[in-house]
This record gives C-alpha cells, structure tokens and sequence, in this order.
C-alpha cells in the first residue's frame, strides 16, 4: 500500500513538475519575445530615423542638379538667342547691303543702255566715214596710178622688197642682240656653277712619259743587270715586256715602254734584284712573277681604296679591278685614275649645285674611261665599250647612259650625262693637264680653218692661241656689219657640230673697209 501511494505521489509529482516547467519555460518565452519584439521596434525607429536623414539628403542633391541644369539650360538659352539675334543682325545687313548693290546695278545698267544707245549711233557714223574714206582711197589710189605710172600691186611689190631687205637687217641685227643678252643670263647661272665646281676641286696635274728611270747606287750595278754577254737583261726584257736601256747616263738605268703596268713590274722587279743580288735569268723569271702577282693585288687595293676616299659602294669587284687599273694608264700623257677621281668630285659638287642625285653623279664619273683599261681591245669606241662593261656589272642606267654618252656615241637619255661630259671636258682642258699629239693637233687647226673657208664672203682665217681663237676676215663688199655678226654665229654653230675639242674656240669676224686710190 505505501508502494502504490509512493508511486502515485511520484506519478503525481512528476506530473506537477511538468505543468510547472511548461509554465516556467512558457513565461521564459513570452520575455524573451518581448525583448525581441522591443529590439525590432528599435531597430525600425532606427531605420525609419535613418531612411529620413537618405531622404532628405536625396531632395537636397536633386534639387542642387536641378537648379545646375535650370541654370546651365537657361545659359544655353541665352546663348542660342543672342546668336540668333546676332544672325538676325546680319541677315539685316546683308540685305541693305544687297539692296544697295540691286539699287546700283539697275543704275548702271540703265547707263549701258543709254551707253549703248549712243554707241550705236557712232558705229553707224564711224561706218559712214569709213565708206566716205575707202571711197576717197580709192579715188587717191587712180590719182596716184596716174601720176607715177604703176599699178597699186607694182607698187606694193616694190614697197614689200623695200621693206624685206630693211626687215632682214633690222632681223639680223636685232638676233645678235637677242643673243648677246640671251648668252649673258642663259650662261650666268651656269658659269657660276662650272667656276665654282672647279674652285672647289683641286688636284695636281702630272704628265706621265713612255720612260721610267730606275736609279742605282753605282755604275757597278750595270753589269750585273746586263749579265754575262747580255743574258740578264735580255731575259728581264723577255719576262717584262719591256726595253731596258743601259747608256752611260751616271746612276740610272732607263725602262721604255708604252704600257704603265709593265714599266712598274719592270721597275719593282729591278729594285728587288738589286737589293738581293742575285741575278740570273732563273732569279729574274722568279721576281718577276712575284713582282706581277703583287701588282695586281696593288690594283685591287688601289681600286677599293679609291672607292672608300670617294665614298662609293656596291662596286662589282671586277669594275674595282678597272678602277685599279686607272692607275698604271694615261690619256694624253694625264694620269687615268687622277683624271677619273677629278671628274667623280666635278660631278658630285656639279650635281649637288644643280639639286640632282650627287651620289649617281659620283659614280658615273669614275666609271666613265674604264673602257679604256678593258684587257682586250675590241673594235668599239671605249665609251660604248665602258657602257657595255657596266651593264654587264648590273650598273644604273643612269650610270651606263652616261658613260656611253660622254662622248657622244649615243643619245643622252639623263640629265647626269651632260654633266659628265662637261666634267670629263673640264679636267681634260685645264692647262697641263694633257698632252696630245703634234699630228692630231695640227690635224685640228687644218680642220678648223678649212671649215670657216667653207662660207662665202671669208677671204682667209688663222687659228690662233693653240687653237682656242678663230680670226675670220671677210669681204667687206660682201658682207655687212650684220651680217659679220651672224656669220660668227654660224660658223660656231658648225664648229659645235662637226668638230671635237677641249674647252671653247673664239670665233672672231673681222671685216675692213679699206679705199686705196693712187696719185700719179
């Protein structure tokens, strides 16, 4: 019995604990929903207070934009109006203005009408005495027939020989004074650049003779070199090409011969004879064939050099060769290389000065005489043979033009061939620059006066100052003082055409009047 009330006390205490605890846990709950419920409303008002402060600050942005856009837009406004206002103004004006001008030109074209009324009126008097004038001509002309016995075509044709040979000395007249002026300024321009050309390219001119003068310490030399009943030097000239000529000219032995290149082995191969001492015809084969191998290392050193010292590149080293070559050949006695170096700077600064390619211009001058040095000797001119070398070297045309032009072979198709022409003239006719033959030159001067004998009216000419001056005298019957003048022109222009030479030829007309009369 306790068991059970025991247990029912348990059960009931049980029971109570849970219903007290719901109770408790519940009243737990409702304060902590109360806290939660305060907090939110908190945090609302906090929103809300917050939300107002965003509002506001929102207005206060919108309505600062809005008076900067009110403000920039009626700004734009007042610009826009016073431009048109401004357009307005003008629109104004240029309509007075157009009123004007209508105003002025209803003026004057009711002047031109007027004017041209009047106009009218004296072209048909003007026509009136015109015909009263061909009328009063006509009856001047029969009057005129009458009294001097000819037609008016007579006497036209008379008047029209009269004036022709009146026209044809005036004519002649004024062309040698047209042509006075015309040489004046046509040259003016050019002689400043040929003189300053010159000016500006300075280089020693030195004649090469046939002969090279080997010089010994003593006499005692000569035998050695002339060997045992001449072997030695027979086998020198054999192995050199050249004539070795021993005299009795003290300490020096002279080499001939017409070609540079042997004359230099020839000499190189006697230095290094000499300063070994031994010679014999072995020893002298021996030299000169190492003497002719360094030459032509030499003649490529020479021709790369000259291209460096000018400032020339792309060379083909067969043309390099050439060049080299220049060196041991002459033209009338003038140097090859000297002269090709001279007329490469001529062209360069003739080419500069005129605004042409200074660099063309260079290489063309050198290159212009290496038909000259060309081993074998074809049948062709040394320009055309040149022009064919640098087309077979892949040279400019330019350059190939110039070379076969500058002597006239061809037609000159670039403006850089007349200018090596006149440079390869200019370093040819410099004073002691070249010696030509005494037949050729006494050829030219024949030349020269047999062709200012071909004109009529010469009686006799002289080539005078080395072939640089012509003296014409002429018939004074025959020819006038116009004519004098023009047949200088002439004969020049023939001169030009038909003649090669250096430099320039003075053409002097001389004509006397002379009226002798004897007393007897």
């Amino acid at each position: 019995m306790d068991i059970i009330w025991i247990v029912v006390a348990g059960v009931v205490g049980l029971v109570a604990g849970v219903l007290i605890g719901r109770i408790l846990l519940r009243q737990v709950l409702q304060k902590e929903e109360e806290k939660a419920r305060e907090k939110a409303e908190l945090i609302l008002k906090e929103a809300e207070l917050k939300g107002e402060g965003i509002k506001k600050e929102k207005m206060l942005q919108a309505k600062e934009k809005y008076l900067q856009l009110k403000a920039n837009f009626e700004e734009e406004a007042n610009r826009k109006k016073n431009q048109i206002i401004t357009n307005e103004n003008k629109l104004k004006q240029r309509e007075q203005t157009l009123n004007k001008m209508t105003e002025k030109l209803n003026r004057k074209e009711a002047e031109l009408d007027s004017l041209k009324e009047n106009v009218s009126a004296q072209l048909e008097q003007v026509q009136k005495r015109r015909e009263e004038m061909e009328k009063l001509k006509a009856s001047q002309v029969t009057k005129l027939e009458r009294i001097a016995g000819l037609t008016a075509e007579e006497a036209k044709s008379q008047l029209v020989e009269t004036l022709k040979d009146e026209a044809q000395t005036e004519a002649a007249s004024s062309i040698k004074n047209i042509l006075e002026e015309a040489r004046l300024s046509a040259t003016k321009d050019a002689k400043k650049v040929v003189l300053e050309t010159i000016q500006r390219t300075a280089t020693e001119h030195a004649i090469e003779n046939c002969v090279s003068v080997f010089n010994i310490e003593s006499d005692d030399v000569k035998g050695k070199i002339i060997g045992r009943e001449g072997r030695n030097i027979r086998a020198l000239e054999a192995a050199t090409g050249v004539e070795i000529i021993v005299d009795d000219t003290p300490e020096a032995i002279i080499i001939s011969g017409f070609d540079p290149v042997r004359r230099e082995i020839a000499r190189l191969s006697l230095h290094r004879l000499v300063a070994d001492g031994r010679i014999h015809p072995a020893r002298i084969e021996e030299v000169v064939a190492k003497t002719r191998k360094n030459i032509e290392d030499e003649i490529v050193e020479i021709g790369e050099r000259t291209a460096i010292d000018l400032g020339i590149h792309g060379l083909h080293p067969e043309l390099i060769k050439m060049v080299g070559r220049m060196r041991f050949r002459s033209s009338y006695g003038q140097n090859l290389l000297q002269h090709s170096r001279e007329v490469a700077r001529l062209c360069a600064t003739m080419a500069a000065e005129l605004g042409l390619n200074a660099k063309m211009a260079k290489r063309a001058g050198l290159l212009h005489d290496i038909g000259k040095v060309w081993p074998e000797e074809p049948e062709l001119p040394h320009a055309i043979l040149g022009m064919d070398l640098a087309k077979k070297y892949k040279e400019h045309a330019d350059v190939c033009n110039a070379i076969g032009a500058h002597h006239d072979e061809i037609e000159m198709t670039t403006m850089i061939s007349p200018i090596v022409q006149a440079c390869d003239a200019i370093s040819g006719s410099r004073p002691g620059a070249r010696r030509e033959v005494m037949e050729s030159y006494i050829q030219r001067l024949k030349d020269l006066e047999a062709l200012a004998l071909s004109f009529d009216g010469v009686n006799n000419c002289y080539a005078i100052q080395a072939g640089r001056e012509l003296r014409v005298l002429v018939d004074a019957e025959s020819v006038s003082d116009e004519q004098a003048g023009m047949l200088s022109f002439q004969i020049s222009q023939k001169i030009e055409k038909d003649m090669q030479y250096p430099g320039q030829i003075k053409v002097t007309v001389i004509r006397e009047m002379r009226s002798v009369s004897y007393a007897r």
